[in-house]
């Protein structure tokens, strides 16, 4: 069915700074017939800026396995769409991956373009090696958590997490426990945003600096690969 017509663009958001945005996914925005919004008042605040006015409509975890086939048979029958999450690339950790999914196994083409993600800068500011990384997104709460952890103490790449604040000291806590402190880490927060820090070094020592007062913001941490001597 692909006539060489986009049917649907994944469009990365500003993660904090509204500036991180690309004057081809503004034009994108203005010429879509329906952007899909994770939070559309989020997205609407992002428009407004932008002086962009455009039909929103709620895509988001909750109902995107009930939306997704009356979309792709809207996009079959000619609508152009663009998926956005509240920021950030779509797919990364965020609704994206199933209409995405759907819409070429419908033939229609899609095309994501490139953008604003949390783990890039967050890795590429850590220091460590980014030439062989592997990214998990969030841990399991529970089930399958320790597993997890334990496969990351043998990671031979250097590894990225996401995190939520209230959740940062216990995983610290953690991997001071499993991956020990001859590994550093190196946890970002508040990325592009005026508050932003990045702080490096042993897990138990950048526990001690978060465990100081309350953490906000979105985490991203990244863990030092294990050596061959570790």
């Amino acid at each position: 069915m692909d006539n060489g017509k986009t049917s649907l663009y994944l469009i990365p958001t500003p993660i904090g700074n509204l500036e991180d945005i690309t004057l081809r996914a503004l034009r994108i925005l203005k010429e879509v017939d329906l952007i899909l919004a994770e939070d559309t008042r989020t997205t609407g605040k992002l428009l407004k800026h932008y002086d962009i006015k455009n039909t929103l409509k709620s895509y988001h975890i909750h109902n995107e396995h009930r939306e997704v086939e009356k979309l792709v048979e809207q996009m079959k029958s000619g609508t152009m769409m663009a998926v956005v999450t509240d920021a950030g690339t779509p797919g990364i950790s965020d609704p994206g991956f199933l209409i995405t999914r759907e819409a070429i196994a419908n033939g229609l083409k899609t095309e994501c373009l490139p953008g604003a993600t949390a783990f890039v800068p967050a890795l590429v500011n850590s220091g460590f090696p980014s030439d062989n990384f592997v990214f998990e997104g969030f841990l399991p709460h529970k089930k399958g958590r320790k597993t997890k952890l334990e496969s990351i103490a043998g990671e031979s790449r250097t590894v990225v997490l996401y995190e939520s604040p209230h959740r940062l000291l216990k995983l610290l806590d953690q991997l001071s426990e499993v991956v020990g402190d001859a590994r550093r880490v190196s946890v970002s927060r508040e990325l592009t945003k005026i508050y932003e820090e990045t702080v490096r070094g042993k897990p138990s020592e950048v526990k001690e600096y978060f465990g100081k007062g309350d953490v906000k913001g979105e985490i991203v941490i990244i863990i030092e690969a294990k050596n061959k001597k570790q």
